[in-house]
């Protein structure tokens, strides 16, 4: 049986965010699900847009993830390699110069849209002499290089999508080296997955067109093509989600949401399958129940309030053994992290409720005889019911109700103008702790 390897490829022009950790959460799964290797490579050929700092910190969120490769490589480190396959597709005639500016390509775009047609490169430089070639060149013009598409049908299974058919006479022969001799996507992802022997290739529908012509080029070199597969696109509301969408960063949810990783990687690998959605503890459990075919052909929309409540249920799922290590033990016992567990949306608010509940700051300057009305009406027991009931009773002796009266309340209680709900807070209080804060 053949070793399944999948790859994740991020350009390192931007941070880790939501649709490309999807991606990258798949293939991880897979290869894991099937004993197989997970390669990282960053596309890193444009090297204008290209920055250390977006690959450390690609790595880095990956690493917190848990989502550990087996090897890595940088396509920059491979030119060499780009550059032998440029002559040999040359030399059998997939491969030919083009010296049309960006401003001839777009006026021709324009006049094919609007005279109705698709936007394909009419091949007006295919067959170029060796003279013409020399006089683009004398008048100071540098070539860029299109990939010749043959006009054969392109058929493949995949995945999740079943039979995929394209016919090649549809399809622009496409620029694989711009005119500065950089490469673009097409070409030099073909050429590491075949020397990287990647058996399996789980990307976004938005990839299905890249793909076709991809085919012809494992075939222009005379390889099979991987397996695809090809994930429906995570929406947020109408847009699709990509690294120019800001606020979806991996970074970000780590590090200013406050998210667990097990809440990203259960989140983003069950949503838009058949599956439940569901937190899970660990990616050794999620390994157990990822399955490729469980998912959905039509688009899958995010929406932040479910993360953000899976990620509750993980917290609700955690022993103070599991969390211990994470949070300041020598103050945190395990019978306050019990108590305060069940109203924990992430772990960073741990801290928050410590302080609610031993040292809030004191606030002066409230409405005393509303306050001195509130202590006379305390219940005796102090329940999840306590609040509602004991704020009606203050309303219909002082007639203040609303902000007017929860925001006294809340500052003589807590010492915060805002923060979790007063009904969950007054359980964790003892009835003369309440009392004597008031």
């Amino acid at each position: 049986m053949k070793q399944i390897t999948t790859r994740f490829a991020p350009s390192p022009t931007g941070f880790l965010h939501i649709g490309n950790t999807r991606t990258a959460i798949m293939n991880w799964l897979y290869a894991r699900k099937l004993g197989g290797q997970f390669i990282l490579r960053f596309d890193d050929t444009d090297q204008e847009r290209s920055k250390k700092e977006y690959k450390d910190a690609i790595e880095k969120d990956l690493k917190w993830l848990g989502l550990n490769w087996d090897s890595s490589f940088a396509q920059s480190t491979r030119l060499t390699r780009y550059n032998e396959i440029k002559e040999f597709l040359l030399k059998i005639g997939r491969l030919y110069p083009c010296f049309e500016t960006q401003d001839e390509l777009e006026m021709k775009r324009k006049l094919q849209l609007s005279s109705g047609r698709p936007p394909i490169y009419d091949r007006a430089q295919l067959k170029l002499s060796d003279e013409q070639i020399n006089s683009f060149i004398k008048a100071g013009r540098r070539p860029h290089y299109r990939f010749l598409i043959q006009d054969n049908a392109i058929i493949w299974h995949d995945l999740i999508k079943g039979e995929m058919r394209y016919d090649g006479s549809n399809l622009s022969d496409p620029i694989v080296i711009r005119e500065d001799g950089s490469l673009t996507y097409m070409l030099c992802s073909v050429i590491d997955d075949i020397d990287y022997n990647i058996s399996d290739i789980i990307r976004g529908e938005d990839h299905l067109t890249n793909t076709a012509i991809q085919v012809q080029m494992f075939e222009a070199l005379d390889k099979t093509p991987p397996n695809f597969a090809h994930l429906s696109l995570v929406k947020a509301k109408e847009e699709k989600i990509s690294k120019r969408v800001g606020g979806f960063e991996i970074k970000s949810l780590k590090e200013e949401v406050g998210l667990e990783a097990m809440a990203i990687n259960s989140f983003f690998s069950l949503i838009g399958t058949s599956n439940q959605v569901a937190p899970y503890k660990t990616l050794k459990n999620l390994v157990q129940v990822f399955d490729i075919s469980t998912f959905s052909k039509s688009p899958t929309t995010y929406l932040p309030e479910e993360l953000m409540r899976l990620n509750h249920k993980l917290i609700l799922s955690l022993d103070y053994e599991e969390v211990k290590k994470r949070i300041d033990s020598s103050y945190i016992d395990e019978k306050f992290w019990l108590a305060v567990r069940p109203n924990l949306e992430k772990l960073g608010e741990l801290d928050l409720w410590w302080k609610i509940c031993h040292n809030p700051e004191k606030i002066s300057n409230l409405d005393p005889e509303l306050l001195n009305i509130a202590a006379s009406t305390l219940p005796n027991e102090i329940t999840e019911n306590t609040w509602s009931e004991w704020t009606t009773k203050i309303t219909n002796l002082t007639g203040k109700k609303g902000k007017e009266l929860f925001l006294p309340l809340r500052l003589a209680l807590t010492g915060m103008d805002h923060g979790p709900e007063l009904k969950n807070i007054l359980p964790l209080l003892s009835r003369e702790e309440i009392l004597k804060r008031l």
